[in-house]
């Protein structure tokens, strides 16, 4: 478990943090500042609830119940009851850094002092996630407004020592044994603290923040296959000129030229156009390249911006105001947060159908420009990576499926009180489904593209030397090159694994320098 610990302010969180916390078990502390700031808007909520005048989320039931006043002797019932009865998710687990993305978030809310929760229960919400105690949250029960409820509720459960979570040795157990074990005293909910705990976009967020920093990875990665794609190709690199770019100026656009144009410094394969098989221009799966994968970096800036906000964001209904007031509002709903994942879902999905068809040209001995079929060793008695492309097909496919925006969805709730839902967790789960396609993607293609390139070098022609970097660490991780056919999954389990550890932009950045 990672050492590092992040402290919890008053104003938010950044990018890092969440990534430290849910996937490198950073530890979690509270700042003495979020302390205070709890400690603070809580009296706000304990003088409005010695009132007798009703006050939101505080005094009254919740959602099309809110009309009801309840009584001083019911309030904590109340509580524990939203929690138990918010808890209604089904389906498969979600993953284990989901739901401490989920956790840490809702602890960031809670800690900025615009919730009215007690310092004790924010601690305790920092113990669990520091035990490595990780609620079970299911699939389905989000429709991203109101907040994340039934993933929220789920964590909620835990905090109260009711229902499952797992422990740090992955094994499901009940919650309250597991608080026991690691001497955690659950909590026991006051006024509003319940509902605090439960309305906020965590889960989409943490789920946004972690899609982008994989795509990151992706984006440059393929911008190296696209590359390797061209010089195997005997493409140009004269369309990845800066003064082309200039003169249309998006930023991801001349990004990912320079990228390309990097990688391919020194190759002995590019400019071959006049040689055996006239060609004025490279197909657009190669000449366009930077435009399409630029205009996805620029969406995922845009996703990042919104990120940012979300991150810096006190996200509760009601919310208590520093002048006092507790103020009911429409700040959890989910549209921002559900447009910018359905947006990378669509473009994520059409890098990976640019890289299947610079993959296809690859093995089609017709537009290959002298490569054999399918990269094959002997063509007719082997397959070479034929149903590779198949594969690639496949995931291409469900990419377009899963580009369908879930946030041009509604579904009306808790009797038409809550009639327009963003639908942002759904967002966000297949946003998760479609990250791991584009790797295996990508892989697939950096699998076919360092083939023919080794190919190409036997006839004598020099690949660029950041080619030949990102050749033999895909070999070293265990991804064979051409040669007789041979079981083939476990090479591009191995390119996969390679791409999405981030090993293939650290082969080539030593030869490029950093890459965009």
């Amino acid at each position: 478990m990672d050492m590092h610990t992040v402290v919890v302010g008053t104003s938010g969180t950044t990018a890092e943090d969440v990534v430290a916390v849910a996937r490198h078990g950073a530890r979690v502390e509270l700042s003495a500042a979020a302390v205070d700031a709890l400690a603070a808007s809580r009296l706000i909520v304990d003088a409005l609830a010695a009132k007798p005048e009703p006050v939101y989320g505080v005094s009254t039931g919740f959602g099309a119940l809110a009309s009801r006043h309840i009584s001083t002797d019911l309030r904590a019932r109340l509580q524990r009851n939203i929690v138990r009865s918010h808890a209604a998710g089904m389906g498969p687990r979600v993953e284990r850094e989901v739901v401490r993305a989920l956790m840490f978030l809702r602890l960031k809310t809670v800690a900025s002092g615009h919730t009215g929760v007690r310092p004790e229960v924010a601690q305790t919400m920092a113990d669990v996630l520091n035990a490595g105690i990780t609620p079970v949250v299911h699939e389905y029960g989000s429709l991203g407004c109101s907040g994340d409820l039934a993933p929220l509720s789920h964590c909620a459960l835990t905090l109260m020592g009711e229902g499952e979570a797992e422990g740090p040795d992955g094994t499901v157990r009940p919650a309250g044994e597991l608080l026991a074990a690691h001497g955690i005293t659950p909590v026991e909910l006051r006024e509003k603290e319940g509902l605090a705990l439960l309305n906020g976009t965590d889960g989409m967020l943490g789920m946004l923040v972690m899609a982008l920093a994989d795509l990151k990875n992706l984006y440059t990665s393929a911008d190296i296959t696209a590359a390797l794609s061209l010089e195997a190709l005997l493409g140009t690199d004269k369309v990845l000129a800066p003064e082309l770019h200039a003169i249309r100026p998006h930023p991801g656009q001349g990004a990912s030229a320079d990228n390309m144009l990097r990688v391919l410094a020194g190759s002995g394969l590019t400019g071959h156009h006049q040689d055996d098989a006239p060609r004025v221009q490279d197909a657009y799966s190669v000449r366009c390249a930077p435009q399409v994968n630029g205009a996805g970096r620029d969406t995922l800036d845009h996703a990042a911006v919104v990120a940012g906000r979300e991150l810096a964001s006190s996200v509760d209904n009601p919310v208590v105001l520093p002048d006092g007031r507790v103020e009911s509002n429409g700040n959890f709903h989910g549209a921002p947060v559900a447009y910018v994942l359905d947006f990378l879902a669509i473009v994520a999905a059409d890098l990976g159908s640019i890289c299947e068809r610079r993959t296809d040209r690859l093995l089609d001995k017709n537009r290959s420009h002298g490569l054999p079929p399918f990269l094959a060793d002997d063509a007719g008695v082997d397959s070479g990576l034929m149903i590779a492309q198949y594969t690639q097909a496949a995931l291409v496919s469900e990419m377009k499926r899963l580009a369908v925006p879930a946030s041009a969805d509604s579904i009306p709730s808790s009797a038409m009180q809550e009639d327009h839902v963003s639908m942002g967790w759904s967002a966000a789960r297949k946003l998760r489904t479609a990250v791991d396609n584009l790797a295996r993607i990508v892989a697939v293609e950096l699998h076919a593209a360092t083939r023919a390139v080794e190919l190409r070098a036997a006839e004598g022609l020099v690949p660029a030397p950041a080619s030949q970097a990102a050749v033999a660490a895909l070999r070293a991780a265990g991804a064979e090159g051409p040669g007789p056919d041979r079981f083939l999954a476990p090479d591009l389990a191995a390119a996969d694994a390679f791409v999405r550890a981030g090993g293939l932009v650290a082969a080539v950045e030593p030869v490029t320098g950093p890459l965009a």
